[in-house]
């Protein structure tokens, strides 16, 4: 079975545009958890444009399920994990003005500074996820800075699904995943996954976990935030 992991970032966003807190992202994050999704992830970004940091403190003090943060290994970013000390920490290559992550880490250039940051977080017993592509040799040195997961990023899959095309590019991520784990990496994904493409990409053995945010809170504008939970889970108990 792979876990679900909602992404409350577009709850923050939409929050933002007014000054009084709706909609909650705690109250969101109880739906989600209430409706059986095994983890939250956020993403604070240096902008504050979503979750802020004082979402992800009051997130930390009433999660029952996994919580992940996602970002770029800034100085601030960090401050915020070594102070929360999330169950995951996935970090992310995001320049501070990114618009969305849109590709994962070159650990050719990275790798060298990431490893003692990766070590550190460890040490604190946060487990740490690198944002990859489909790269089999990135792959490998995420496993030599000492990740423990990776979190493949699939919007390349979402887009040839989209279109049409996708054989070539789903057996990309079928070997980059299998790559992986025979070298004793978890494995994550995220990233433009939604209920059309969610069944095909987990057929690849082994996924862990996916963090699923923008399509499943569009979903539940239709359909209702617990609702759109349970048919996300309802895909991934397959």
């Amino acid at each position: 079975m792979t876990n679900l992991s909602v992404n409350l970032n577009k709850v923050a966003l939409l929050r933002n545009t007014r000054n009084f807190g709706r909609p909650s992202v705690i109250e969101a994050a109880a739906t989600c958890i209430k409706a059986g999704a095994q983890g939250i992830t956020v993403h604070p970004r240096p902008d504050q444009r979503h979750i802020k940091p004082a979402d992800v403190d009051a997130l930390s003090q009433i999660l029952s399920v996994e919580f992940n943060i996602e970002g770029y290994p800034s100085l601030e970013f960090l401050d915020i994990i070594r102070k929360i000390k999330p169950t995951q920490c996935t970090l992310v290559p995001d320049a501070p003005d990114a618009f969305t992550s849109d590709h994962g880490w070159d650990l050719a250039v990275d790798g060298a500074w990431l490893k003692p940051i990766i070590q550190e977080l460890k040490d604190l017993g946060i487990r740490v996820s690198l944002f990859m592509d489909a790269d089999l040799s990135q792959i490998q040195r995420a496993k030599e800075i000492g990740s423990d997961r990776i979190e493949l990023y699939t919007e390349p899959y979402a887009t040839a699904f989209r279109n049409g095309n996708v054989e070539s590019v789903f057996q990309q991520y079928h070997t980059a995943a299998e790559k992986a784990q025979e070298i004793g990496l978890g494995v994550n994904a995220g990233h433009d996954l939604n209920l059309h493409n969610l069944e095909k990409f987990c057929s690849i053995p082994g996924i862990l976990e996916v963090s699923i945010g923008h399509a499943l809170i569009a979903d539940a504008l239709d359909i209702g935030l617990f609702t759109a939970v349970k048919e996300y889970l309802q895909i991934l108990t397959k």
